[in-house]
């Protein structure tokens, strides 16, 4: 009998005392969570933000997941001191780690436990504390907020604000969101943001939720400028026309000094209370997902019949493009209801005139270049293999440009029906690295998530940049993504492990990435189970 997921649950994580592993400053941690697969493998789960210059960081991105009561779910929380930009940790200092299990820490409901080293002795005085909260309440608020008259806290410029929402809690205030930082203004406006209810107050909208404003400051010493407190029901009464107002308040400052009103305003606009639906709720709905496989053909994969190859086929049949393949279409396909997928090969002289193409059927077919499930598109990889010659170069954005044609066919919709995933498996050095920019920029509008499956051993660092994790990527003029939609995983961190564990990484952002994109541009499911009550009853 299959495993049932009994609830999903949201798991809050903060650290105390954690090593100091940086000169002349603070560590900047962040947390990574790992769960153990059924065949004991460690997977990736989810990351935190990076809290700059914090020996004791309260993580405002919280985890989300599946408890199955039945079944033992090992965690690993990670802590690592960031200190560059690439998504690989190992080049990362390691602060201490803890292991658990979900079900330890929901039994507790908030776990705190030392941190340990890999050699399991304690990492000095650092410790964990997780808290676990069942999700009942799939509703999110839609924030805008903007402030006036703040007080200035920098002696030179003016202060740099940003705003902590905290929920109430029976041990204590605990961090729900926290904002952007605004530079150097006393009047700021926050980019839109959005607050699962579930984070805020639980879904009930009488309980108290705490907002301070502070000054951020590089060395991680914030000054607070001033708090207040307020419930989601007086939230909600906000709207552009007349704005729920709030004072911000220092207790401080107010004892001091004589005839002291307040360290400036802070305005909401928006507080709307929206239904969020979940990835299982628009595939139950209708929603198709279109899978394209784009498969590199270039020089420097070397030559087919060369057992160096990474197009040579093993007498047992394989190669790691056809893993990746496999790996992740036999999870794909399941979405897909007509399982015919467009498959393309990119960067080989192509017969019969031996012409470069950088987006050429598999099956030599341009006005239908579908194979039927993963069988086909293997299939059609190897008759195709020995008829083409690699060559080059390594030209991303025609493909990109090809499958984003479609995704914009589909913008058109009034409902969440189409979305698009490319699957682009390459040996890793890209040529036309600006036009893929530019690509990816214009793709981010679309219903469209783009993953690479790096192969081989080449450096991966340009596809780590366009794995926008540690921040917006941009188009040639400037212009950011509007979202992150590329995912990039190196096969090599798979070859040994069980074949889901790649599946899993590599299409770990695809459901969060579908929703993102669906909720932004307001599209509902085709066929929406009920909505909630009027009350408010999720």
């Amino acid at each position: 009998m299959a495993a049932q997921c009994v609830t999903k649950v949201e798991l809050t994580v903060s650290c105390e005392n954690l090593l100091d592993k940086d000169v002349g400053s603070k560590s900047d941690p962040l947390c990574v969570l790992l769960m153990c697969s059924h065949d004991s493998q460690w997977y990736e789960v989810g990351r935190t933000e990076k809290v700059q210059n914090c020996l004791s960081p309260k993580f405002a991105q919280k985890f989300v997941i599946d408890y199955y009561f039945e079944i033992v779910q090992k965690l690993k929380f990670g802590i690592y001191d960031i200190d560059n930009k690439t998504v690989d940790l190992s080049d990362d200092d390691f602060l201490g780690e803890l292991e658990c299990t979900l079900g330890q820490v929901v039994s507790s409901k908030k776990l705190t436990r030392p941190l340990a080293l890999k050699n399991k002795k304690p990492a000095g005085k650092g410790a964990i504390t997780i808290s676990a909260e069942e999700i009942k309440d799939n509703r999110v608020a839609n924030f805008e907020v903007e402030a006036r008259k703040l007080d200035n806290k920098d002696f030179f410029g003016k202060s740099d604000p940003y705003l902590e929402f905290h929920k109430q809690t029976e041990s204590g205030w605990q961090l729900a969101h926290r904002t952007e930082v605004v530079n150097n203004n006393l009047n700021p406006t926050w980019k839109p943001f959005r607050i699962p209810l579930q984070s805020l107050c639980g879904g009930d909208m009488d309980k108290s939720i705490k907002v301070e404003c502070y000054d951020y400051d590089d060395d991680g010493s914030h000054d607070l400028i001033g708090s207040f407190e307020t419930t989601m029901k007086r939230l909600q009464d906000a709207s552009q026309t007349s704005p729920a107002e709030f004072e911000c308040i220092n207790s401080k400052k107010k004892q001091k000094k004589k005839g002291y009103k307040n360290s400036g305003v802070v305005s909401v606009k928006l507080c709307q209370v929206v239904k969020e639906y979940t990835f299982l709720d628009y595939i139950m709905g209708g929603c198709q997902i279109n899978f394209t496989v784009a498969i590199d053909f270039t020089g420097s994969n070397g030559d087919p019949r060369s057992p160096d190859s990474l197009h040579y086929i093993s007498p047992q049949g394989v190669n790691e493009y056809l893993s990746a393949i496999w790996s992740v279409g036999n999870v794909i396909q399941d979405y897909d209801s007509d399982k015919m997928f467009p498959a393309f090969g990119f960067g080989a002289q192509i017969p019969p005139t031996w012409q470069v193409s950088h987006e050429f059927p598999l099956n030599f077919n341009p006005s239908s270049p579908f194979c039927a499930g993963v069988e086909g598109v293997v299939e059609a990889y190897r008759v195709c293999l020995p008829q083409v010659k690699l060559y080059g170069p390594t030209n991303f954005s025609p493909i990109i440009n090809h499958v984003a044609c479609f995704a914009k066919q589909a913008i058109q919709q009034t409902t969440a029906s189409q979305y698009y995933v490319l699957l682009i498996i390459t040996d890793g050095v890209i040529t036309d690295m600006d036009a893929t920019r530019d690509a990816i920029v214009n793709a981010s509008r679309l219903p469209m998530s783009i993953i690479i499956v790096g192969v081989g051993a080449a450096d991966f660092s340009a596809m780590e940049f366009l794995d926008g994790d540690d921040g917006r990527l941009r188009s040639r003029s400037g212009e950011a993504a509007m979202r992150d939609i590329v995912q990039f995983v190196p096969f090599r961190q798979f070859q040994n492990g069980p074949r889901e564990a790649l599946a899993k990484s590599v299409l770990a952002e695809v459901p969060s990435q579908l929703v993102d994109f669906f909720c932004t541009m307001k599209l509902n499911p085709p066929n929406p189970s009920p909505a909630p009550n009027a009350a408010g009853t999720p």
